[in-house]
């Protein structure tokens, strides 16, 4: 029995049709490292610097769109705005220059792997790839990800916690 719990309450007709794009994202992420192991490839020797280069391409373009160079409000500008916050069911907990808290109480990726059947083990490891891209995106604002907690391990919310370590 699986311990994800994932399940929308914001049932918004356009909210849900920007998950179900998300959803199919997620899905092309299954179905290429699916075919890959098929072919004797393992993902976990290509997937996670494919989608952190995917994130780092992003993470320029979101410093340029938030107009605040390196500032985590720049990001949050950017990157969370009002429907990123329904498609996700976002709370923004903290956000300055250095911090960026944010708890998802929902993923469409998630759902996506779940309605492929997919293991509790194969999610987790899934999420873990598609979060190099988060991580991505942090590294162009001099930060770190870090994840206290994820849906797709059994939390009740992914908290994602952007942080800029003094040095």
């Amino acid at each position: 029995m699986s311990i994800i719990r994932n399940e929308a309450k914001i049932k918004n007709p356009l909210i849900v049709g920007i998950r179900e794009q998300l959803e199919h994202r997620a899905l092309w992420m299954y179905l290429l490292t699916d075919e890959a192991k098929k072919k004797g490839l393992d993902p976990e020797d290509y997937v996670p610097d494919a989608i952190r280069r995917c994130g780092i391409y992003q993470g320029e373009l979101l410093k340029k769109k938030g107009g605040m160079g390196e500032s985590l409000k720049g990001l949050k500008k950017a990157l969370f705005g009002f429907f990123a916050r329904q498609v996700f069911e976002m709370k923004i907990l903290r956000c300055d220059d250095d911090h960026l808290d944010i708890d998802f109480h929902y993923c469409p990726l998630v759902k996506a792997w779940q309605k492929q059947g997919c293991s509790d083990e194969q999610i987790a490891l899934m999420c873990d790839h598609a979060m190099c891209g988060d991580r991505g995106i942090g590294s162009c604002f001099g930060c770190e990800l870090d994840l206290p907690s994820t849906i797709a391990k059994g939390g009740e919310t992914c908290q994602l916690r952007y942080i800029r370590r003094k040095k």
